[in-house]
């Protein structure tokens, strides 16, 4: 094997869209601090039971685990920042109120989660502690929209569930995680067959609204007929009401539900949202309530948020166009380095033309050159 053959799904980043990464990083993060999120930096590496504690298993298979060989412990790749930030809130800030903090970088899946899907995604995320109304939700879903509007994306569809439905159906119907992951994977899969194999010995109304779940997707209408389907079931009614009054608030966007998506990970606790685009496979951005996510760290708050992948985003939103550079004689002369270094404090790109390289691919496009007229070195058009 060649040795610079990379690992499947791992990939180095080029110039042209490490740039266009790049730039999006920088327009998220100002984003986010337009709101008043505060930026954070988690470690790579963590402890496993500090990484893990709490997410469920679909979290632990994405982690990879190493030995750390100062301390003989299991340590882990984070694969998701989320319970990072809780435990940066719960422990290190421990603020009273509301607290929110922002964060980017690398994650390591063990897996790819998804068709062509890369395992090292740059993870952009946000969240918002302290806070257990509904305003909080919202908040994390206009953030969200105007990141990806910053971005470039037009025509974003925003679909709404709230996991609290399923757990209702389920209160009270002891059954072992086996059985409840298969139920999760099947309502997730619309497979209708093997969700009624699974819940066949369920009491009936759960065995019922379960089944119900598998067709509640759709615009509107789906509260309407979930409200009548779901009546027996303790809870819905208030949580098709704060679903309806999120949308209430989210002029100009189009809407859909899926009240039987329970895809990510198991720290969720109340109303979660995805959003799409027109023809997309997957979400571009995945978030909701987690209120329980700082419990394992001993101070368990109100929170919600979301995250995206920067790779994903920067494959579905239009390329930037480069911004023309000036093209300079490399030069020892007092004159030319000052003229150059002005013009880069001005923000202007110069590449310097090294001796024997002058008719070699110019990758930034220049318009412009650093030419000596009448003895003084000016920028002119190329």
């Amino acid at each position: 094997m060649s040795a610079w053959v990379l690992p499947d799904h791992i990939a180095d980043v080029l110039p042209s869209e490490a740039r266009h990464i790049e730039e999006l990083r920088r327009g998220l993060l100002d984003t986010a601090r337009s709101y008043g999120y505060e930026l954070v930096m988690p470690p790579m590496l963590e402890y496993l039971e500090s990484l893990l504690t709490g997410t469920g298993e679909a979290l632990a298979l994405q982690t990879s685990k190493l030995i750390d060989q100062l301390s003989g412990r299991t340590m882990g790749l984070r694969a998701d920042m989320t319970q990072q930030v809780a435990r940066i809130d719960a422990h290190l800030l421990n603020r009273k109120g509301v607290t929110r903090l922002c964060y980017c970088g690398p994650v390591v899946h063990a897996r790819p989660d998804r068709p062509r899907a890369t395992r090292e995604p740059f993870q952009f995320g946000a969240e918002i502690y302290g806070h257990e109304g509904l305003e909080a939700d919202l908040e994390a879903l206009h953030l969200a929209l105007d990141c990806l509007k910053g971005a470039g994306v037009k025509d974003v569809i925003v679909d709404l569930a709230d996991v609290r439905i399923v757990r209702s159906l389920l209160a009270g119907v002891m059954v072992d995680e086996q059985v409840l992951r298969g139920v999760h994977a099947a309502l997730a899969s619309k497979d209708a067959t093997e969700l009624a194999q699974l819940t066949r010995d369920f009491p009936e109304a759960s065995r019922e609204g379960l089944m119900a779940l598998l067709q509640l997707y759709g615009g509107m209408e789906v509260l309407d007929q979930a409200e009548k389907l779901l009546e027996r079931t303790a809870g819905v009614r208030n949580v098709l009401s704060h679903l309806r009054w999120l949308v209430q608030h989210l002029d100009g966007v189009k809407v859909s539900f899926d009240l039987a998506d329970l895809r990510g990970y198991s720290y969720y606790s109340g109303t979660r949202f995805a959003i799409y685009v027109p023809g997309g496979s997957d979400a571009l951005v995945r978030g909701g309530r987690y209120d329980e996510v700082g419990a394992v760290f001993g101070r368990n708050r109100p929170a919600a948020g979301f995250s995206l992948d920067i790779k994903q985003l920067v494959a579905v939103v239009p390329e930037r166009p480069l911004k023309a550079a000036i093209r300079a004689p490399w030069g020892d002369d007092a004159q030319v380095a000052a003229a150059i270094a002005a013009l880069r404090q001005q923000g202007e790109t110069v590449v310097c033309v090294l001796p024997g390289h002058e008719s070699e691919v110019d990758e930034f496009h220049c318009d412009r050159e650093l030419a000596n007229v009448g003895g003084q070195w000016v920028v002119q058009a190329i």
